[in-house]
């Protein structure tokens, strides 16, 4: 019965990423791979969902009290108003919220812009919506909005942009220039804008967050997705939501009752706990992290890698190998799997488009960051322990992340 299959499940096959995740379950890698923690949940925002489920709060539920603080949030942090009786859906994570937001307004043959490189799930939502995603280029190494090809590539086709900032996975914040070349072009084109906002706590040095909807003209065309799962480091409890003028909201939330019905009863009582973390909570979240980024940053010059765009928020560095290792991406994380034990992903995965110059495509690696201290320590202990071992100044050779033979 394979035959019968649909083409979107062909298109949905692992990738050669996955196939190297099983590989690095296989030899017990260190996980520089995956986007989650691997530390503990904050306390309090635990011992709610404990208390949650102790009081069987276990059953469909929509628990209004969610709305009603992400409403006031992005009033403080956004300087907009939403209504929270019918601005929001409340979702399985980020990942159904923007898969409900894309099945709201695409229909067969629109087209959505993306940004290239781009988190390949994007594009899953889109053509299972029969939608064809275009890609738009970033530029390396600092990966910069070329505004030109950016409004070039729309056309009387275009209904969406899809914008992920702070960005996965190169690290970039969206410039407050970049942002209005995007909702001028939205704008002028009558586009909507889907946001993916899950780092949008998690921004480094003098880097911050601004919303798209924030702009002026672009709070009725944008659909803001987010979840807890990064900022409160909870990926698996699987709450996110959509936030959108009511009308679009509307149709979200009749998406996510067919999909899903309700987002976790519990883990929903237990978002009232940690929306409304103190300040100190995300000040600490953010020097926490900054702390390991530059840990990691360290790590990889100390390996060889010629860091040139510092991750400005996010958990990812997206390391271009230098150009005296002649090896691919997929090559340099096989090899640094089997020899040295360490888990990371091959950028070539994340991009999409014909480039004038692809064969940065394939030269690029992302680790990820979102790492307890201890198994931070421990990748370094195991990526230098393989420099030592092959007696060489890591710049002057790539022979000590490829296989003796």
């Amino acid at each position: 019965m394979e035959g019968k299959l649909s083409e979107a499940s062909k298109r949905a096959a692992p990738s050669p990423i996955q196939q190297l995740s099983h590989l690095a379950q296989r030899v017990g890698a260190v996980n520089l791979a995956e986007g989650f923690p691997d530390f503990p949940a904050p306390a309090h925002v635990k011992a709610a969902a404990a208390a949650a489920i102790a009081a069987d709060l276990n059953q469909y539920r929509h628990v209004q009290g969610v709305c009603d603080v992400l409403a006031a949030t992005m009033k403080r942090d956004h300087g907009f108003d939403v209504d929270p009786l019918t601005d929001f859906a409340i979702c399985c994570g980020q990942s159904e919220a923007f898969a409900a937001a894309v099945f709201a307004i695409i229909d067969p043959g629109d087209e959505v812009l993306l940004f290239d490189p781009a988190y390949e799930t994007y594009q899953t939502c889109i053509e299972l919506a029969r939608g064809v995603p275009v890609y738009v280029p970033l530029d390396p190494p600092s990966w910069t909005l070329d505004a030109d090809k950016f409004l070039k590539s729309f056309t009387s086709r275009t209904k969406a942009v899809v914008l992920n900032s702070p960005h996965n996975p190169t690290g970039k914040v969206f410039s407050k220039e970049e942002l209005l070349i995007i909702s001028q072009a939205c704008q002028q084109m009558d586009c909507f804008a889907i946001t993916d906002e899950v780092y949008e706590y998690i921004t480094y040095d003098e880097n911050k967050h601004i919303s798209l909807a924030s702009l002026p003209g672009m709070q009725q065309r944008t659909i803001i997705t987010s979840s807890l799962s990064k900022t409160y480091s909870v990926t698996g409890w699987r709450i996110g939501w959509a936030c959108a003028a009511a009308n679009i909201a509307t149709a979200i939330r009749n998406i996510h009752v067919k999909l899903t019905d309700s987002a976790p009863a519990p883990f929903q009582e237990a978002a009232l706990i940690a929306l409304t973390s103190t300040p100190d909570y995300y000040e600490s979240l953010k020097k926490d992290y900054a702390e390991r980024r530059d840990f990691i940053l360290q790590l990889l010059k100390n390996y060889g890698f010629h860091i040139s765009f510092k991750p400005q928020g996010s958990v990812f560095v997206f390391a271009e190998l230098p150009k005296s290792w002649q090896i691919s991406d997929i090559d340099f994380v096989t090899n640094l799997i089997n020899n040295a034990g360490v888990a990371a992903v091959p950028g070539r995965g994340f991009f999409h488009t014909d480039a004038d110059d692809q064969s940065y495509h394939h030269r690029y690696v992302r680790f990820a960051f979102c790492k307890s201290d201890e198994t931070l320590k421990a990748a370094a202990q195991k990526m230098m322990k393989l420099v030592k071992s092959n007696e060489k100044v890591p710049h002057d050779t790539q022979s000590f992340c490829v296989s003796k033979k």
